[in-house]
């Protein structure tokens, strides 16, 4: 018994899609992390010149993973291996670039989380990271973010947006600065201002306290910092 021709045509034509789909994304991250060894390169040089001993590393952690290290941070990029539609309410879909064409609201997304560096070096496992932006791509390349000042306020124009040399530098560049600005708060007292005798004896700085920049606020809901 033959498979339906509708049933079919619907396989093969999403099928292609999603595979169109993932390969703009994967060609955007490669490009993503071409720029941001670059830039990391650029910096390494002038802190040579300048005579610092000021530390800057990139660091590739596989096919869907890459890192860059500055100043005290860490900005870690993810691609995620899945496409994703737009929920019907989001604001991409009233768009006259998605209405004219429903197929460019499928996207790739690739994740950019800001971290602190000794959260790392010295295994801190409780330390807390943050999503500063996720970047949607779609099978013509044309992108927007999701995210914090300068990321999500700079790109969030679907219909014009397009992945290019200079558009992803600018991203990168815009993500190390929002990174540098996000300052690290002292948290609030009552928030540490009782320690159990276990994690004083699991180290008091390595594992049990948690640090993050914005410990004890609600990062996630605002929207000026």
């Amino acid at each position: 018994m033959e498979l339906k021709e509708q049933l079919s045509e619907l396989i093969f034509s999403k099928g292609e899609l999603k595979q169109d789909v993932y390969k703009s994304t994967k060609q955007t991250f490669e490009l993503f992390r071409s720029t941001a060894k670059a830039i990391v390169a650029e910096l390494q040089e002038q802190n040579r010149q300048r005579g610092k001993d000021l530390r800057f590393e990139f660091t590739d952690r596989g096919d869907f993973e890459f890192e860059i290290r500055f100043a005290g941070d860490l900005l870690l990029f993810m691609m995620h291996t899945n496409v994703f539609e737009f929920s019907r309410n989001h604001e991409v879909m009233k768009s006259q670039y998605i209405r004219e064409k429903p197929d460019r609201s499928y996207c790739g997304v690739i994740h950019v989380y800001n971290f602190l560096t000794d959260s790392f070096l010295y295994g801190r496992d409780n330390d807390l990271g943050y999503l500063i932006g996720r970047i949607f791509v779609n099978s013509e390349k044309h992108y927007f973010i999701e995210g914090k000042r300068e990321l999500g306020m700079l790109y969030n124009n679907f219909n014009t947006s397009v992945i290019e040399d200079e558009s992803v530098r600018s991203i990168v560049e815009s993500a190390i600065e929002y990174t540098t600005n996000f300052d690290l708060l002292t948290p609030p007292y009552d928030e540490i201002k009782v320690v159990s005798v276990g994690e004083m004896r699991n180290n008091f700085d390595k594992k049990s306290i948690v640090t993050a920049k914005r410990l004890g606020f609600r990062f996630q809901a605002d929207t000026d910092v």
